[in-house]
């Protein structure tokens, strides 16, 4: 089953307190005079491959190429990556976020299938969007329950969707776009299962067909390409969230590396080398977000 082109809203916002400074960073003119861009990428999904390439790292790639300076693919993973940045560790407790530590800065730009949430929003900039996404149910190909038969509205599909989860056992990542808490699910009697054996997001559909959990959450992009994977061997329920947007992301204190990195972006839209690089790793994800790729494909 694909996922619904009707699955597609704006994330409500989260009413967050930011009550800690950022450490200060490099911004453009200082990463030009060091000669080097330090990319922070997780092998995701293939925004990072883990062989060299990926969506993000060739983006990025072209990024150092525009700016006049040498790349460097720095990895993370999702537990770390806010804090490999910005020097800081990220805390979330109940509506507020909080840095605190020090940390070694290791990377300029978060480019990694990075989800726009609204709590990593009050201690990054983001880019302009770069990619499309959305949080799907997925459960295994032999589960009794079905996908959803779809209401006509994304609120009601979500509902439906919500409704066959109900109180049964649910795989999450915390800290990742696969956390409960941004989509209103702790606290509703679902059975959470933290998955902790690693912070790696390419994991959960092993995990899932182990038997760790009944369901789990994936994004669009993901499900791509697991669909081909573990063909035959899962499915997509409903959806979860509304539409959402992935970008790179800077440090607060980064303005002009931010601006030029969005002047970039507008440059090879333009000329299709951005075309290339979405039909290179995710042949026939046009169709899932018509109105983000413009109608194309």
């Amino acid at each position: 089953m694909k996922p619904s082109l009707r699955w597609r809203h704006i994330v409500p916002g989260l009413v967050l307190v930011f009550t800690l400074g950022q450490a200060s960073a490099t911004d453009l003119a200082e990463i030009k005079a060091r000669g080097e861009i330090r990319h922070l990428g997780i092998n995701y999904a293939n925004f990072v491959t883990g062989a060299g390439d990926g969506f993000d790292v060739e983006l990025v790639q072209g990024f150092a190429r525009y700016i006049g300076v040498a790349y460097k693919l720095v990895p993370t993973d999702f537990y770390n990556v806010i804090r490999d940045l910005l020097g800081k560790d990220v805390v979330r407790q109940g509506d507020q976020v909080n840095l605190q530590g020090d940390f070694p800065v290791k990377g300029d730009i978060i480019a990694t299938g990075f989800t726009v949430l609204p709590w990593r929003a009050k201690v990054l900039d983001y880019s302009a969007p770069t990619f499309p996404s959305q949080v799907l149910l997925v459960a295994r190909a032999d589960s009794a329950d079905r996908p959803i038969q779809g209401s006509g509205t994304l609120a009601g599909d979500i509902a439906q969707t919500r409704a066959i989860l109900g109180r049964k056992s649910l795989l999450v990542m915390e800290r990742t776009c696969l956390d409960p808490a941004n989509y209103g699910l702790k606290g509703k009697g679902i059975d959470l299962r933290a998955y902790t054996k690693s912070t790696n997001l390419n994991e959960m559909v092993p995990a899932l067909l182990k038997g760790d959990a009944e369901f789990t959450l994936l994004d669009v992009p993901d499900v791509i390409l697991d669909l081909q994977k573990w063909s035959g061997q899962i499915k997509v329920i409903g959806p979860i969230s509304e539409e959402q947007q992935l970008a790179a992301a800077f440090p607060k204190t980064s303005p002009e590396l931010r601006r030029a990195f969005d002047a970039y972006l507008v440059g090879i839209k333009a000329d299709g080398r951005y075309d290339k690089l979405v039909d290179k790793y995710y042949p026939g994800i046009r169709r899932y977000f018509p109105a983000f790729f413009g109608g194309s494909g």
